[in-house]
């Protein structure tokens, strides 16, 4: 049963190398790796001409200009082979048995009766090549579920139909493109399963060019997310708002924010992360 695993890159040529050999060298063989290479001015082009002669089960394409992650992940799922579709990032990395241990747990849970909208899983976090986190994640994830917090992660392994029939990664969206397509699949084929074992290698060193760390985008995207999935939900509204403030931006809520967040209705413990926040960046 052939996998497909999308890796949009661009100027990370160093990177990756090392992303590209976790994948080829998953314990599960039956595997194609589409690399989308979103314009690099490095030395991108050569490394994956020479890797592919190496190995044909890497397919890369070119964009001549940049079009960015979501589009470059577009396409290389459109031209995905397989039944299942994964993805990875770059600057991050699978350890060996990851897509062997989602087919297997895929099969089981079938087996049981359970058709999954997609699985996910645990993540060791380096930050400069040291390994300093492991993630806790919960054992299934609804779609309201990730109003609260992303609780899938990076990347979900599921059908490549499943991607295809919600429309795939919204490419107007500045940020949180992964949790708006997560919103979409879960809200269409219920909930995602843990496979509880940690399978990926995300790599959390501070640099500059991390979408996360530009206010603007994430500030831009929560408005966006909450048009396109809260409209009418004041909580949920509020719960998509406070994601703009979590540890992990370090954005500091404004008296805009405030009044805008307290016209969607009187919510404490909403109002009390708030204020931790506004604390917390004020102090950093």
């Amino acid at each position: 049963m052939l996998v497909s695993v999308y890796l949009p890159t661009r100027n990370r040529v160093n990177l990756l190398c090392n992303a590209v050999a976790s994948v080829l060298n998953q314990t599960y063989r039956e595997i194609e790796l589409i690399v989308v290479n979103d314009a690099s001015t490095d030395d991108t082009i050569d490394f994956l001409q020479q890797k592919s002669k190496a190995d044909p089960r890497l397919i890369y394409f070119n964009n001549s200009t940049a079009r960015g992650a979501p589009a470059s992940r577009n396409f290389a799922i459109a031209k995905a082979n397989g039944v299942f579709v994964t993805g990875l990032d770059d600057d991050d990395e699978f350890l060996p048995e990851r897509i062997s241990a989602f087919v297997d747990y895929w099969m089981l849970l079938m087996n049981r009766g359970v058709r999954p909208a997609c699985l996910f899983g645990q993540e060791t976090w380096v930050r400069n090549g040291e390994p300093y986190l492991v993630t806790q994640r919960r054992g299934s994830v609804a779609a309201d579920d990730l109003f609260e917090s992303n609780l899938v992660g990076n990347h979900i392994f599921a059908p490549k139909s499943h991607y295809v029939d919600v429309g795939m990664f919204d490419e107007l969206l500045p940020a949180w493109q992964d949790m708006d397509l997560f919103i979409r699949i879960l809200s269409r084929f219920g909930r995602a399963h843990l496979l509880d074992m940690p399978t990926y290698l995300y790599d959390h060193s501070p640099r500059t060019d991390r979408i996360s760390t530009r206010a603007i985008s994430v500030r831009n995207a929560a408005d966006i997310l909450i048009t396109k999935h809260a409209a009418n939900f004041p909580r949920k509204s509020q719960q998509l708002f406070l994601q703009a403030f979590g540890d992990h931006y370090k954005i500091r809520p404004n008296i805009v924010d405030w009044v805008r967040f307290c016209r969607w209705g009187f919510w404490p413990k909403g109002m009390f992360r708030l204020l931790r926040a506004t604390i917390r960046h004020d102090k950093e």
